[in-house]
Protein backbone atom coordinates (compact mmCIF):
# COMPACT_ATOMS: atom_id res chain seq x y z
CA UNK A 1 0.00 0.00 0.00
CA UNK A 2 1.30 3.46 -0.93
CA UNK A 3 1.50 5.95 1.93
CA UNK A 4 1.57 9.74 2.15
CA UNK A 5 2.53 11.36 5.46
CA UNK A 6 3.63 14.57 7.11
CA UNK A 7 4.24 15.83 10.67
CA UNK A 8 4.54 19.05 12.65
CA UNK A 9 5.02 20.14 16.25
CA UNK A 10 4.54 23.45 18.05
CA UNK A 11 5.26 24.79 21.53
CA UNK A 12 1.72 26.20 21.83
CA UNK A 13 0.68 29.57 23.30
CA UNK A 14 1.29 28.94 27.00
CA UNK A 15 4.53 26.94 27.28
CA UNK A 16 8.11 28.12 26.82
CA UNK A 17 9.58 24.66 26.08
CA UNK A 18 8.42 21.86 23.83
CA UNK A 19 8.61 18.46 25.53
CA UNK A 20 6.91 16.62 22.66
CA UNK A 21 8.86 14.44 20.23
CA UNK A 22 7.94 12.55 17.07
CA UNK A 23 9.67 10.20 14.65
CA UNK A 24 9.00 8.95 11.13
CA UNK A 25 11.05 6.11 9.62
CA UNK A 26 10.15 5.83 5.96
CA UNK A 27 11.87 2.50 5.39
CA UNK A 28 10.31 0.80 8.40
CA UNK A 29 6.98 2.56 7.89
CA UNK A 30 7.18 3.47 11.56
CA UNK A 31 5.49 6.50 13.14
CA UNK A 32 5.95 7.54 16.78
CA UNK A 33 4.65 10.41 18.95
CA UNK A 34 5.67 11.07 22.58
CA UNK A 35 4.66 13.75 25.10
CA UNK A 36 7.30 14.13 27.84
CA UNK A 37 6.62 15.00 31.47
CA UNK A 38 8.80 15.83 34.44
CA UNK A 39 9.88 19.47 34.15
CA UNK A 40 13.40 20.97 34.10
CA UNK A 41 13.84 19.65 30.52
CA UNK A 42 13.40 16.10 31.83
CA UNK A 43 10.21 15.58 29.83
CA UNK A 44 11.97 16.48 26.60
CA UNK A 45 14.73 13.98 27.38
CA UNK A 46 12.26 11.22 28.24
CA UNK A 47 10.26 11.67 25.03
CA UNK A 48 13.46 11.77 22.91
CA UNK A 49 14.78 8.58 24.51
CA UNK A 50 11.45 6.89 23.92
CA UNK A 51 11.09 7.58 20.19
CA UNK A 52 14.73 6.73 19.43
CA UNK A 53 14.62 3.50 21.43
CA UNK A 54 11.48 2.31 19.67
CA UNK A 55 13.10 2.84 16.27
CA UNK A 56 16.29 1.11 17.40
CA UNK A 57 14.49 -2.01 18.65
CA UNK A 58 12.16 -2.28 15.63
CA UNK A 59 15.05 -1.71 13.22
CA UNK A 60 17.01 -4.57 14.82
CA UNK A 61 14.24 -6.93 13.65
CA UNK A 62 13.75 -5.35 10.21
CA UNK A 63 13.96 -8.72 8.42
CA UNK A 64 10.68 -9.65 10.10
CA UNK A 65 8.88 -7.19 7.80
CA UNK A 66 10.50 -8.19 4.52
CA UNK A 67 7.71 -10.68 3.77
CA UNK A 68 4.58 -9.62 5.68
CA UNK A 69 2.12 -12.45 6.34
CA UNK A 70 -1.22 -10.67 6.38
CA UNK A 71 -3.26 -13.84 6.96
CA UNK A 72 -1.03 -15.37 9.65
CA UNK A 73 -2.43 -14.67 13.12
CA UNK A 74 0.76 -15.93 14.77
CA UNK A 75 2.80 -13.43 12.73
CA UNK A 76 0.46 -10.60 13.76
CA UNK A 77 1.06 -11.52 17.39
CA UNK A 78 4.82 -11.61 16.81
CA UNK A 79 4.79 -8.04 15.49
CA UNK A 80 2.70 -6.84 18.44
CA UNK A 81 5.12 -8.50 20.86
CA UNK A 82 8.02 -6.75 19.14
CA UNK A 83 6.38 -3.33 19.57
CA UNK A 84 5.59 -4.15 23.19
CA UNK A 85 9.24 -5.09 23.75
CA UNK A 86 10.37 -1.82 22.16
CA UNK A 87 8.23 0.20 24.59
CA UNK A 88 9.44 -1.87 27.55
CA UNK A 89 13.04 -1.20 26.51
CA UNK A 90 12.34 2.53 26.29
CA UNK A 91 10.75 2.48 29.74
CA UNK A 92 13.77 0.73 31.25
CA UNK A 93 16.22 3.18 29.68
CA UNK A 94 14.36 6.24 30.92
CA UNK A 95 14.11 4.73 34.40
CA UNK A 96 17.84 3.95 34.50
CA UNK A 97 18.74 7.43 33.26
CA UNK A 98 16.71 8.96 36.09
CA UNK A 99 18.54 6.75 38.59
CA UNK A 100 21.88 8.03 37.28
CA UNK A 101 20.74 11.67 37.28
CA UNK A 102 18.67 12.24 40.46
CA UNK A 103 17.42 15.64 39.28
CA UNK A 104 15.52 13.81 36.52
CA UNK A 105 13.90 11.28 38.83
CA UNK A 106 10.21 10.79 38.03
CA UNK A 107 10.53 11.86 34.39
CA UNK A 108 8.44 9.96 31.88
CA UNK A 109 6.52 10.20 28.65
CA UNK A 110 3.43 9.12 26.79
CA UNK A 111 3.97 7.00 23.70
CA UNK A 112 1.91 5.98 20.70
CA UNK A 113 3.43 3.87 17.90
CA UNK A 114 2.02 2.95 14.47
CA UNK A 115 3.78 0.37 12.30
CA UNK A 116 2.42 -0.48 8.85
CA UNK A 117 3.37 -3.87 7.39
CA UNK A 118 1.66 -5.30 4.33
CA UNK A 119 -2.02 -4.46 4.49
CA UNK A 120 -2.21 -4.28 8.29
CA UNK A 121 -1.53 -1.69 10.94
CA UNK A 122 0.07 -2.43 14.32
CA UNK A 123 -0.22 -0.14 17.34
CA UNK A 124 1.46 0.05 20.75
CA UNK A 125 0.61 2.79 23.24
CA UNK A 126 0.91 3.99 26.84
CA UNK A 127 -0.73 6.98 28.59
CA UNK A 128 -2.91 9.53 26.76
CA UNK A 129 -1.37 10.36 23.39
CA UNK A 130 -3.83 9.11 20.78
CA UNK A 131 -4.18 7.55 17.37
CA UNK A 132 -7.28 8.24 15.26
CA UNK A 133 -8.50 6.45 12.15
CA UNK A 134 -10.70 8.10 9.53
CA UNK A 135 -12.42 5.53 7.36
CA UNK A 136 -15.29 6.31 5.04
CA UNK A 137 -15.61 9.82 6.58
CA UNK A 138 -16.12 8.26 10.04
CA UNK A 139 -13.60 9.01 12.82
CA UNK A 140 -12.57 6.26 15.23
CA UNK A 141 -10.23 6.50 18.22
CA UNK A 142 -7.98 3.44 18.07
CA UNK A 143 -6.34 4.01 21.46
CA UNK A 144 -7.75 4.29 24.98
CA UNK A 145 -6.37 6.88 27.40
CA UNK A 146 -4.51 5.50 30.41
CA UNK A 147 -5.63 8.41 32.56
CA UNK A 148 -7.48 8.81 35.84
CA UNK A 149 -10.19 10.76 34.03
CA UNK A 150 -10.85 7.95 31.56
CA UNK A 151 -10.76 5.33 34.30
CA UNK A 152 -13.36 7.22 36.35
CA UNK A 153 -15.58 7.61 33.30
CA UNK A 154 -15.18 3.94 32.39
CA UNK A 155 -16.19 2.88 35.91
CA UNK A 156 -19.24 5.11 35.84
CA UNK A 157 -18.04 7.43 38.62
CA UNK A 158 -18.60 10.51 36.46
CA UNK A 159 -19.81 11.36 32.97
CA UNK A 160 -17.42 12.86 30.44
CA UNK A 161 -19.52 16.01 30.04
CA UNK A 162 -19.60 16.51 33.84
CA UNK A 163 -15.91 15.97 34.57
CA UNK A 164 -14.88 19.64 34.55
CA UNK A 165 -17.38 20.38 37.33
CA UNK A 166 -16.70 17.21 39.34
CA UNK A 167 -14.49 16.78 42.45
CA UNK A 168 -11.98 15.02 40.17
CA UNK A 169 -11.41 17.99 37.85
CA UNK A 170 -7.97 18.79 39.33
CA UNK A 171 -6.77 15.31 38.35
CA UNK A 172 -7.66 15.64 34.68
CA UNK A 173 -4.05 15.21 33.53
CA UNK A 174 -3.14 12.43 35.99
CA UNK A 175 -1.87 9.31 34.19
CA UNK A 176 -2.50 5.77 35.37
CA UNK A 177 0.39 4.58 33.17
CA UNK A 178 3.45 6.27 31.65
CA UNK A 179 6.77 5.24 30.13
CA UNK A 180 9.70 5.83 32.50
CA UNK A 181 8.47 6.80 35.99
CA UNK A 182 8.57 3.11 36.92
CA UNK A 183 10.94 0.42 35.72
CA UNK A 184 8.22 -1.49 33.87
CA UNK A 185 4.89 -0.53 32.33
CA UNK A 186 1.90 -2.33 30.87
CA UNK A 187 1.65 -1.77 27.11
CA UNK A 188 -1.55 -2.05 25.05
CA UNK A 189 -1.26 -3.33 21.47
CA UNK A 190 -3.68 -3.67 18.59
CA UNK A 191 -3.51 -4.90 15.00
CA UNK A 192 -6.11 -4.35 12.31
CA UNK A 193 -6.84 -4.56 8.58
CA UNK A 194 -6.31 -1.41 6.54
CA UNK A 195 -8.20 -0.46 3.40
CA UNK A 196 -7.34 2.03 0.65
CA UNK A 197 -8.36 5.53 1.68
CA UNK A 198 -7.71 5.06 5.40
CA UNK A 199 -6.13 8.06 7.15
CA UNK A 200 -4.43 8.18 10.57
CA UNK A 201 -3.65 10.92 13.07
CA UNK A 202 -1.09 10.40 15.86
CA UNK A 203 -1.18 13.31 18.29
CA UNK A 204 -0.64 14.60 21.82
CA UNK A 205 -3.34 15.93 24.13
CA UNK A 206 -2.34 19.49 23.28
CA UNK A 207 -4.05 18.88 19.91
CA UNK A 208 -7.01 16.56 20.45
CA UNK A 209 -8.41 18.52 23.40
CA UNK A 210 -9.40 21.23 20.90
CA UNK A 211 -10.74 18.98 18.15
CA UNK A 212 -14.09 17.42 17.35
CA UNK A 213 -14.44 14.26 15.29
CA UNK A 214 -15.74 16.34 12.36
CA UNK A 215 -12.57 18.47 12.41
CA UNK A 216 -10.44 15.35 12.16
CA UNK A 217 -12.44 13.67 9.39
CA UNK A 218 -12.57 16.82 7.24
CA UNK A 219 -8.88 17.67 7.51
CA UNK A 220 -7.41 14.17 7.27
CA UNK A 221 -9.08 13.60 3.91
CA UNK A 222 -7.60 16.72 2.29
CA UNK A 223 -5.61 15.84 -0.83
CA UNK A 224 -2.42 17.69 0.20
CA UNK A 225 -1.15 15.83 3.27
CA UNK A 226 1.65 18.36 3.85
CA UNK A 227 -0.77 21.09 4.86
CA UNK A 228 -2.87 18.99 7.25
CA UNK A 229 -0.65 18.91 10.41
CA UNK A 230 -0.13 22.68 10.24
CA UNK A 231 -3.84 23.37 9.90
CA UNK A 232 -4.59 21.11 12.85
CA UNK A 233 -2.03 22.96 14.98
CA UNK A 234 -3.51 26.32 13.93
CA UNK A 235 -6.94 25.17 15.16
CA UNK A 236 -5.50 24.12 18.54
CA UNK A 237 -3.69 27.43 18.99
CA UNK A 238 -6.75 29.47 18.03
CA UNK A 239 -8.84 27.58 20.54
CA UNK A 240 -6.41 27.92 23.44
CA UNK A 241 -3.01 26.35 22.74
CA UNK A 242 -2.30 25.73 26.44
CA UNK A 243 0.08 22.81 25.80
CA UNK A 244 2.66 21.58 23.30
CA UNK A 245 1.04 20.37 20.09
CA UNK A 246 2.26 17.51 17.87
CA UNK A 247 0.62 15.74 14.93
CA UNK A 248 1.60 13.05 12.43
CA UNK A 249 -0.82 12.45 9.55
CA UNK A 250 -0.63 9.24 7.47
CA UNK A 251 -2.81 8.66 4.42
CA UNK A 252 -3.21 5.33 2.62
CA UNK A 253 -3.52 5.89 -1.13
CA UNK A 254 -7.03 5.43 -2.50
CA UNK A 255 -8.05 3.13 -5.35
CA UNK A 256 -11.29 2.03 -6.98
CA UNK A 257 -12.18 -0.29 -4.11
CA UNK A 258 -11.66 2.24 -1.32
CA UNK A 259 -15.26 3.29 -0.74
CA UNK A 260 -16.71 -0.24 -0.98
CA UNK A 261 -14.06 -1.70 1.35
CA UNK A 262 -14.52 1.04 3.94
CA UNK A 263 -18.31 0.71 3.79
CA UNK A 264 -18.13 -3.06 4.31
CA UNK A 265 -15.85 -2.79 7.35
CA UNK A 266 -17.97 -0.02 8.86
CA UNK A 267 -21.09 -2.12 8.25
CA UNK A 268 -19.52 -5.12 10.02
CA UNK A 269 -18.62 -2.90 12.97
CA UNK A 270 -22.14 -1.44 13.19
CA UNK A 271 -23.72 -4.90 13.10
CA UNK A 272 -21.46 -6.21 15.88
CA UNK A 273 -22.27 -3.16 18.00
CA UNK A 274 -25.93 -4.14 17.76
CA UNK A 275 -25.28 -7.50 19.44
CA UNK A 276 -26.21 -7.07 23.14
CA UNK A 277 -23.13 -9.02 24.24
CA UNK A 278 -20.85 -6.42 22.62
CA UNK A 279 -22.81 -3.24 23.37
CA UNK A 280 -20.33 -1.90 25.97
CA UNK A 281 -17.13 -2.40 23.97
CA UNK A 282 -14.90 0.46 22.87
CA UNK A 283 -13.71 0.69 19.27
CA UNK A 284 -10.27 -0.89 19.99
CA UNK A 285 -12.00 -3.76 21.80
CA UNK A 286 -14.39 -4.17 18.90
CA UNK A 287 -11.42 -4.38 16.52
CA UNK A 288 -9.90 -7.13 18.68
CA UNK A 289 -13.20 -8.95 18.46
CA UNK A 290 -13.31 -8.60 14.67
CA UNK A 291 -9.74 -9.88 14.46
CA UNK A 292 -10.64 -13.16 16.11
CA UNK A 293 -13.79 -13.61 14.01
CA UNK A 294 -14.04 -15.41 10.68
CA UNK A 295 -16.16 -13.75 7.99
CA UNK A 296 -17.81 -16.24 5.61
CA UNK A 297 -19.80 -15.69 2.42
CA UNK A 298 -22.60 -18.23 2.05
CA UNK A 299 -24.94 -19.23 -0.77
CA UNK A 300 -28.69 -19.85 -0.72
CA UNK A 301 -29.71 -23.23 0.82
CA UNK A 302 -26.28 -23.67 2.42
CA UNK A 303 -26.48 -25.18 5.92
CA UNK A 304 -24.57 -23.24 8.59
CA UNK A 305 -25.10 -25.71 11.43
CA UNK A 306 -27.04 -28.92 11.94
CA UNK A 307 -29.35 -29.75 14.83
CA UNK A 308 -27.69 -32.12 17.28
CA UNK A 309 -24.13 -31.35 16.17
CA UNK A 310 -21.69 -29.89 18.74
CA UNK A 311 -21.98 -26.09 19.09
CA UNK A 312 -18.76 -24.17 19.68
CA UNK A 313 -19.21 -20.69 18.16
CA UNK A 314 -21.27 -17.52 18.05
CA UNK A 315 -22.64 -16.62 14.61
CA UNK A 316 -23.71 -13.09 13.67
CA UNK A 317 -25.60 -12.48 10.42
CA UNK A 318 -24.00 -9.59 8.51
CA UNK A 319 -26.02 -9.81 5.31
CA UNK A 320 -28.86 -11.94 3.93
CA UNK A 321 -31.38 -14.19 5.69
CA UNK A 322 -31.18 -17.54 7.48
CA UNK A 323 -33.92 -19.88 8.71
CA UNK A 324 -34.06 -21.95 11.92
CA UNK A 325 -35.79 -25.34 11.81
CA UNK A 326 -36.24 -28.20 14.27
CA UNK A 327 -37.39 -31.58 12.96
CA UNK A 328 -38.85 -29.95 9.84
CA UNK A 329 -40.69 -27.29 11.89
CA UNK A 330 -39.76 -23.70 11.05
CA UNK A 331 -38.89 -21.84 14.24
CA UNK A 332 -38.15 -18.45 12.68
CA UNK A 333 -35.79 -16.47 10.48
CA UNK A 334 -32.85 -14.15 11.19
CA UNK A 335 -31.48 -11.17 9.28
CA UNK A 336 -28.58 -8.69 9.50
CA UNK A 337 -27.73 -7.95 13.12
CA UNK A 338 -29.34 -11.13 14.46
CA UNK A 339 -27.19 -13.79 16.08
CA UNK A 340 -27.32 -17.34 17.40
CA UNK A 341 -25.07 -19.68 19.36
CA UNK A 342 -23.83 -17.17 21.95
CA UNK A 343 -24.33 -19.61 24.84
CA UNK A 344 -21.92 -22.04 23.19
CA UNK A 345 -19.12 -19.57 23.99
CA UNK A 346 -19.37 -20.63 27.63
CA UNK A 347 -21.26 -23.93 27.55
CA UNK A 348 -20.69 -26.84 25.17
CA UNK A 349 -24.15 -28.01 24.11
CA UNK A 350 -25.46 -29.47 20.81
CA UNK A 351 -27.22 -27.17 18.35
CA UNK A 352 -30.93 -27.06 19.19
CA UNK A 353 -31.88 -26.23 15.59
CA UNK A 354 -30.65 -26.42 12.03
CA UNK A 355 -29.74 -23.06 10.45
CA UNK A 356 -29.97 -22.73 6.67
CA UNK A 357 -29.46 -19.75 4.36
CA UNK A 358 -32.63 -18.66 2.58
CA UNK A 359 -30.62 -16.22 0.44
CA UNK A 360 -27.00 -15.42 -0.27
CA UNK A 361 -25.60 -14.37 3.10
CA UNK A 362 -22.51 -13.32 5.02
CA UNK A 363 -21.76 -14.14 8.65
CA UNK A 364 -19.00 -13.55 11.15
CA UNK A 365 -18.18 -16.51 13.38
CA UNK A 366 -16.40 -16.27 16.75
CA UNK A 367 -15.23 -19.66 18.01
CA UNK A 368 -15.12 -20.55 21.70
CA UNK A 369 -11.38 -21.26 21.64
CA UNK A 370 -10.52 -17.80 20.28
CA UNK A 371 -13.02 -16.25 22.68
CA UNK A 372 -11.30 -17.95 25.64
CA UNK A 373 -7.89 -16.77 24.44
CA UNK A 374 -8.92 -13.12 24.24
CA UNK A 375 -10.49 -13.33 27.71
CA UNK A 376 -7.16 -14.60 29.07
CA UNK A 377 -5.08 -11.92 27.31
CA UNK A 378 -7.27 -8.84 27.78
CA UNK A 379 -8.61 -8.40 31.32
CA UNK A 380 -10.61 -5.17 30.69
CA UNK A 381 -12.28 -6.73 27.66
CA UNK A 382 -12.99 -9.91 29.64
CA UNK A 383 -14.69 -7.90 32.39
CA UNK A 384 -16.96 -6.07 29.93
CA UNK A 385 -17.89 -9.23 28.04
CA UNK A 386 -18.62 -11.26 31.17
CA UNK A 387 -20.66 -8.39 32.61
CA UNK A 388 -22.78 -8.36 29.45
CA UNK A 389 -23.11 -12.14 29.63
CA UNK A 390 -24.51 -11.84 33.16
CA UNK A 391 -26.97 -9.17 32.01
CA UNK A 392 -28.04 -11.31 29.07
CA UNK A 393 -28.56 -14.36 31.26
CA UNK A 394 -30.44 -12.25 33.81
CA UNK A 395 -32.75 -10.92 31.08
CA UNK A 396 -33.40 -14.45 29.84
CA UNK A 397 -34.13 -15.63 33.37
CA UNK A 398 -36.63 -12.81 33.90
CA UNK A 399 -38.27 -13.63 30.59
CA UNK A 400 -38.48 -17.32 31.50
CA UNK A 401 -39.93 -16.53 34.94
CA UNK A 402 -42.52 -14.25 33.34
CA UNK A 403 -43.47 -16.99 30.87
CA UNK A 404 -43.77 -19.54 33.68
CA UNK A 405 -45.93 -17.17 35.74
CA UNK A 406 -48.19 -16.56 32.76
CA UNK A 407 -48.44 -20.29 32.07
CA UNK A 408 -49.22 -20.95 35.75
CA UNK A 409 -52.00 -18.34 35.69
CA UNK A 410 -53.48 -19.92 32.57
CA UNK A 411 -53.41 -23.38 34.18
CA UNK A 412 -55.12 -22.08 37.35
CA UNK A 413 -57.72 -20.30 35.25
CA UNK A 414 -58.40 -23.46 33.23
CA UNK A 415 -58.70 -25.54 36.41
CA UNK A 416 -61.10 -23.00 37.90
CA UNK A 417 -63.29 -23.14 34.81
CA UNK A 418 -63.30 -26.96 34.86
CA UNK A 419 -64.17 -26.99 38.55
CA UNK A 420 -67.02 -24.55 38.00
CA UNK A 421 -68.40 -26.75 35.23
CA UNK A 422 -68.20 -29.83 37.49
CA UNK A 423 -70.06 -28.04 40.28
CA UNK A 424 -72.69 -26.85 37.87
CA UNK A 425 -73.22 -30.40 36.61
CA UNK A 426 -73.58 -31.69 40.20
CA UNK A 427 -76.11 -28.98 40.98
CA UNK A 428 -78.25 -29.58 37.90
CA UNK A 429 -80.35 -32.53 39.33
CA UNK A 430 -81.29 -30.39 42.35
CA UNK A 431 -82.68 -27.75 40.06
CA UNK A 432 -84.70 -30.33 38.19
CA UNK A 433 -86.25 -31.71 41.41
CA UNK A 434 -87.17 -28.20 42.55
CA UNK A 435 -90.09 -28.35 40.15
CA UNK A 436 -91.49 -25.68 37.90
CA UNK A 437 -91.21 -22.03 38.85
CA UNK A 438 -93.73 -21.04 41.59
CA UNK A 439 -94.00 -24.56 43.00
CA UNK A 440 -94.29 -24.77 46.83
CA UNK A 441 -93.05 -28.34 47.05
CA UNK A 442 -89.91 -28.65 49.09
CA UNK A 443 -87.45 -30.73 47.15
CA UNK A 444 -86.01 -33.75 48.86
CA UNK A 445 -82.24 -33.86 49.03
CA UNK A 446 -80.62 -36.89 47.58
CA UNK A 447 -78.80 -38.96 50.18
CA UNK A 448 -75.13 -39.18 49.71
CA UNK A 449 -75.34 -42.80 50.94
CA UNK A 450 -76.37 -45.30 48.33
CA UNK A 451 -79.03 -47.95 49.34
CA UNK A 452 -79.34 -51.47 48.02
CA UNK A 453 -82.46 -53.71 47.95
CA UNK A 454 -81.62 -57.29 48.93
CA UNK A 455 -83.99 -60.26 48.45
CA UNK A 456 -84.00 -62.68 51.43
CA UNK A 457 -83.56 -65.72 49.20
CA UNK A 458 -80.25 -64.40 48.04
CA UNK A 459 -78.70 -64.57 51.55
CA UNK A 460 -76.96 -67.75 52.68
CA UNK A 461 -78.41 -67.77 56.24
CA UNK A 462 -78.29 -70.86 58.56
CA UNK A 463 -81.55 -72.84 58.70
CA UNK A 464 -83.33 -73.53 62.02
CA UNK A 465 -82.37 -77.19 62.07
CA UNK A 466 -78.70 -76.19 61.70
CA UNK A 467 -78.65 -73.99 64.81
CA UNK A 468 -77.49 -76.81 67.15
CA UNK A 469 -74.66 -77.67 64.80
CA UNK A 470 -73.70 -74.04 64.69
CA UNK A 471 -73.60 -73.90 68.49
CA UNK A 472 -71.45 -77.05 68.65
CA UNK A 473 -69.08 -75.54 66.15
CA UNK A 474 -68.96 -72.43 68.21
CA UNK A 475 -68.18 -74.38 71.35
CA UNK A 476 -65.48 -76.31 69.56
CA UNK A 477 -63.98 -73.11 68.33
CA UNK A 478 -64.01 -71.63 71.82
CA UNK A 479 -62.25 -74.67 73.21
Amino acid sequence: MDLNYWAATDVGRKRSDNEDNFLIDRKLRLFVVADGMGGHASGEIASAVAVQTVREVVSSEAELFENPRDDDVAWHLEVCILLEHAVHTACERIWNKALQEPEKRGMGTTLVVLLIAGTRGYIAYVADSRLYLVRGEVTYQLTEDHSLMNELIRRGKVRADEFEDSPYANYKNAMTRAVGPTETVEVDTLDFDMVPGDAFLLCTDGLYEYLEDDDISKLLTLPDVEEVPGRLIDIANRRGGKDNITAIVVQVARDGSAEAAAAELNHTLDVLRGVPLFADLSYPQMVRLMNMGRITSLSRAQVICQQGEPADALHVVLRGKVELTSESTVLGSLGPGDHFGEMSLIDAQPHSATVTCTSDAKTITIARREFDQILERDAPLAVRLLRRFVRELSARLRKTNAALSEAKSEVIEDLSEDLAEELEMLDAPEKLRAGPPGSTEVPRRRSAIRTMTIEPDTLDLPRAEDEDAGEESGEAAES
